[in-house]
């Protein structure tokens, strides 16, 4: 079981995401999302920022948490604005909620993506669920 003091925590950010063409091509191609150069990015695109925080998550030895064990269980986006190709983005995740359901943590979190600049572009919420 994961220590309950972890609701509430925001970690911090992991280095940025530079969202290329490239990038952007390749993950619309691995989805089967139609994607037309110079269109904004497909809408499940932040997961890829939103992810590197969730790995940073699990990969902390004073979490406990282990990614093989983890299931993900639910995956929500809110935007300010569309991701585009040139935007610089960081991932900043909180825990905002831990249950113990049936020996499973449920592990509620949002991911706030901002640009360059700090200005929120978009909120990601997931529900992990980890088994011992």
């Amino acid at each position: 079981m994961v220590d309950s003091s972890l609701a509430g925590r925001t970690f911090p950010p992991p280095p940025s995401l530079q969202v290329t063409a490239e990038a952007v091509r390749a993950f619309a191609a691995a989805t089967g999302t139609p994607y037309a150069e110079g269109e904004p990015a497909p809408a499940t695109f932040p997961i890829v920022v939103a992810f590197v925080a969730m790995q940073a998550l699990m990969g902390d030895p004073e979490v406990g948490i282990d990614l093989s064990h983890v299931i993900h269980g639910e995956q929500r986006f809110a935007y300010e604005r569309p991701v585009v190709v040139g935007d610089e983005l960081t991932a900043t995740l909180t825990v905002d909620t831990l249950r113990q359901i049936g020996g499973a943590d449920i592990i509620g979190t949002t991911s706030a993506i901002t640009d360059a600049d700090g200005a929120l572009v978009c909120t990601a919420k997931a529900t992990l669920v980890h088994t011992a």
